[in-house]
């Protein structure tokens, strides 16, 4: 047993290693990295479908392993993203190439979270062969960094094809602990639109960027509205719902009048409510804005777009996805963290849903990211558990 268990972990770093050389940037065409793990699915006799955006370029894959024989047990859904953040300068080796030092597998997206996609390719062999009782899903989404636009494309065609029931395990990087709450994640850019001219006449223009100041001093004033709002019993850190600016972008020169402007902003909040509020009032004082911006420039404009809407992921007092990986690991705590997943979007359309997967969220977005080799064999020990728990005995 020991010598496959090795063989299935060499499997797994070997994947992990081809998985990391795929340049997947959020945004990118990421269609060669699911071919090559829909080939290996496939091998695996697994069918599978592909759900591409618009242009065709990135897609979203899911496969399927059907079960010789069901008893009603729920299927399973591993679910993971194949996108991963940019890089910045710094790092100590290439971040596309996989090395592995002092027991750690150093690249982008080795923790974040090609780990558990490698883990679970690299099993679907052993589940492949085993007489399920169950079937097993691979979910891989496109663009999860940039408010998980590719998978509500995804969870869309599973509500299409009646695959709306079942457990799902989100493989971020918790460390293998449960996690079964986190706050919603609302981003959003703001455009303003105004009239250039000499910045010595600044009478005879519209300045966007004065505009967007003092939109972002409407947002700072509804932040601290947001922190007065903090429910009672709150599980979050912070307790209250949070907004953030994450830039303000305009302008050519220092004499000129800045006629184009943009805002980037997100929030994260604790309930619905809240989002709906900060919303109706942003959206409001735009108005007034415009109205003002309007009367030195008729064809100036305000836009706010969406950029992504993660909705949160809840605490379910009697959650079955919850129960079913305790029941492997052993652990019955139940954490919340602060980071956004697309646990929320599978729980929406009623699967049971956990946050669980190998590797730390402390090494995630950084510089020399690294997964330990250690998780990656939690890992595989965790799925060899979900195959114990979907075969015939």
């Amino acid at each position: 047993m020991a010598k496959i268990d090795n063989i299935l972990f060499e499997k797994s770093i070997k994947i992990l290693k081809d998985l990391i050389s795929f340049k997947t940037i959020s945004g990118e065409n990421n269609s060669s990295l699911i071919n090559y793990c829909d080939d290996i699915l496939k091998n695996c006799g697994a069918s599978s479908f592909k759900v591409f955006d618009k242009d065709k370029k990135r897609v979203n894959l899911f496969a399927t392993l059907k079960a010789r024989k069901s008893n009603g047990k729920k299927p399973i859904i591993l679910s993971g993203h194949t996108d991963v953040v940019p890089v910045s300068k710094g790092w100590s080796t290439d971040p596309f190439v996989a090395e592995i030092i002092n027991d750690k597998l150093y690249g982008r997206g080795s923790c974040d979270m090609k780990g558990f996609l490698a883990c679970s390719l690299a099993y679907a062999e052993i589940f492949s062969k085993s007489n399920l009782l169950r079937d097993i899903h691979f979910s891989l989404t496109f663009d999860e960094e940039t408010a998980c636009i590719g998978a509500p494309l995804l969870i869309k065609e599973l509500k299409k094809r009646e695959i709306t029931d079942g457990i799902c395990i989100v493989g971020e990087p918790t460390k293998m602990k449960i996690i079964d709450s986190h706050k919603a994640c609302y981003e959003y850019t703001t455009f303003f639109e105004g009239l250039s001219g000499h910045s010595s006449k600044p009478e005879e223009g519209v300045n966007a960027a004065e505009y967007a100041s003092r939109y972002v001093n409407k947002l700072m004033k509804l932040r601290n509205n947001l922190i007065s709002r903090e429910p009672k019993d709150s599980i979050y850190t912070p307790p209250y719902s949070t907004l953030s600016i994450g830039g303000i972008f305009g302008g050519i020169a220092h004499n000129v009048i800045v006629d184009k402007c943009h805002v980037n902003w997100e929030t994260r909040p604790v309930n619905k409510e809240d989002g709906i509020y900060l919303n109706n009032e942003i959206d409001m004082y735009e108005k007034e804005l415009l109205l003002e911006m309007k009367k030195g420039y008729p064809k100036a404009s305000i836009k706010k777009e969406v950029i992504g809407e993660i909705i949160g992921f809840n605490r379910i007092k009697d959650s079955e996805a919850c129960e079913f990986v305790s029941s492997i690991t052993g652990d019955n705590e139940r954490e919340v963290v602060s980071f956004g997943t697309e646990a929320g979007l599978f729980q929406e359309i009623g699967i049971s849903t956990v946050v669980c997967g190998p590797g730390s969220i402390e090494q995630a977005h950084k510089i020399d990211e690294f997964i330990e080799l250690s998780e990656i064999k939690k890992c595989l020990s965790f799925l060899n558990g979900v195959r114990n728990k979907s075969v015939i005995n």
